[in-house]
């Protein structure tokens, strides 16, 4: 080695050979420096194990549960507001950093970190649980995996929760989601969306390696009372998907851009009514339209939606990762053709009058004991019930004043 230094500060002058001596002696300090730490790392790799949950996962949300009940909680000097959890209005959680525990006799490390996102198109903040313990029996981890699910298996008698926004996100705590066993469609609907959903929320790897935007958006049409926001809130509450409504009339491009990055993955967005919204309309329509124009807008600045910034918001570089966009309107022909082009809207389901059959099935739920005649001959005396909102008032009304005669009920539910 001493050679090998010789030779290299041979014919240099002694300001120069003793500079470069010293570069190569603080290389190497700090080179010799790092091997413990190196070694300390190696060491903990092989000593210890680690479970990941990320925040597009629906355990991240349980884990948050799952602190809530832990004793070690209220020793944790850095907490975190949080109002996202269910059935509780204010929740206190470990703030980003490091922070530890012991859980069964076993001390246990939990990383909380919050960053932003540079593969998202809006620059979502992304958040991480990592949890590390000494050991090597996987069943550790299992039983703490096991735990958090029982929890959360405890908190939640229903997993599908209402939001509606007001400077942010709150959640509506009398929201009570519609059983998909009270929605009656005609024969294969049903079927055909739940496998379209169920197909679309476990194809995301296929959406991210062909570089296609990961959402859906679906459109729910028909004369009113058809139970279309029923039916959103039936598929929500069926997969144990939340849902965020926007009612465009209360936002600008701004607001609503805004509001669509708080919306976490594995959401339903609901735009009821669409078609009474501004943002929306065909640009077809007359100039007395009530179309918002950009000018319109920057001029008022609380002008409502523009249609390209309702557009951004569904298909642009902002638009959300992993939701559901769910549509319900009256009049179809009102919206715009860019609106309604596929990866903005990719499945449409047109709600219509109730037929017989759907009459006969809903019957048969409010009356499980009657008989399929019995059905049939209730449906025959009530042509004059057009949707299945009106059929089900009279079957409510029904139901409760059953000492009533029929026409008499009819009248009162059609008035």
């Amino acid at each position: 080695m001493f050679e090998i230094l010789k030779k290299m500060l041979a014919g240099r002058s002694e300001f120069a050979s003793g500079g470069l001596l010293l570069m190569i002696i603080g290389g190497l300090s700090v080179y010799l420096r790092a091997i413990p730490e190196k070694l300390w790392y190696l060491i903990l790799d092989q000593a210890t194990m680690m479970i990941t949950v990320k925040d597009d996962d629906a355990a991240f949300v349980w884990v948050k549960e799952w602190f809530l009940e832990q004793k070690f909680l209220r020793k944790i000097r850095r907490v975190d507001l949080d109002t996202t959890l269910r059935n509780e209005r204010v929740a206190m959680i470990p703030a980003p950093g490091k922070h530890w525990f012991w859980y069964r006799g076993r001390p246990f490390e939990v990383w909380f970190s919050r960053t932003q996102s540079t593969r998202e198109r809006a620059g979502r903040r992304v958040e991480m649980f990592s949890f590390r313990t000494m050991g090597r029996e996987r069943r550790v981890l299992q039983t703490f995996v096991d735990e958090v699910a029982q929890c959360h298996a405890r908190r939640q008698g229903v997993q599908s929760y209402l939001y509606t926004y007001d400077d942010g996100w709150d959640y509506v705590a009398g929201y009570s989601p519609r059983s998909l066993n009270s929605v009656v469609l005609e024969p294969g609907e049903k079927e055909h969306l739940l496998r379209d959903v169920s197909q679309f929320r476990g194809s995301k790897e296929r959406y991210e390696n062909l570089g296609v935007p990961y959402h859906r958006g679906y459109l729910f049409y028909g004369p009113p009372g058809t139970g279309k926001t029923s039916l959103a809130s039936a598929l929500a509450a069926h997969f144990s998907l939340s849902i965020y409504v926007i009612n465009l009339t209360n936002f600008t491009d701004r607001s609503l851009l805004s509001a669509v990055n708080r919306v976490p993955a594995g959401s339903v967005l609901l735009f009821e009514d669409i078609d009474a919204m501004r943002g929306s309309q065909s640009r077809s329509a007359s100039s007395s339209s009530n179309l918002v124009t950009k000018s319109e807008e920057n001029s008022s600045g609380k002008s409502g939606v523009t249609l390209s910034g309702l557009l951004n918001v569904l298909d642009g570089f902002h638009a959300p990762t992993g939701v559901l966009f769910v549509m319900t309107t009256n009049h179809v022909e009102k919206l715009d053709a860019a609106l309604l082009r596929p990866g903005r809207i990719d499945y449409k389901l047109y709600l219509g009058e109730a037929s017989s059959r759907q009459k006969t099935e809903l019957y048969r739920k409010f009356f499980p004991d009657a008989s399929e005649a019995e059905a049939q001959e209730f449906v025959e005396s009530s042509q004059g019930i057009a949707t299945m909102a009106e059929f089900q008032g009279l079957l409510l009304a029904l139901d409760s004043g059953s000492s009533r005669d029929l026409p008499e009920v009819t009248e009162e539910v059609l008035a």
